[in-house]
């Protein structure tokens, strides 16, 4: 099984950090403010996927989880854009 540790960007310009093993449904809960959704996706209108990562372990994905929400704005955005040079910086 697969894990994945995603980004989304809320209508609002700000970004939600998330991990799960069924991505595509864990978009569709978000997407449908389910009860399962996360509280804070439900506040906005919408969000669009800019990032993910697979794994192989959920134990991977958290902690991958952890360590992306402790980043700032400015790395995430980094990461966002794929530009690699500017992550290293930071």
């Amino acid at each position: 099984m697969s894990y994945f540790v995603y980004i989304l960007r809320t209508s609002s310009n700000t970004l939600y950090i998330g991990q799960t093993n069924d991505l595509e449904k864990r978009l569709a809960e978000h997407k449908n403010k389910s009860s399962k959704s996360a509280r804070y996706i439900r506040y906005f209108s919408g969000f669009k996927l800019v990032y993910s990562e697979k794994y192989s372990t959920r134990i991977e994905a958290m902690r991958r989880e952890i360590q992306l929400k402790k980043w700032s704005r400015e790395k995430k955005e980094a990461i966002i854009k794929g530009d690699l040079a500017l992550l290293k910086k930071l």
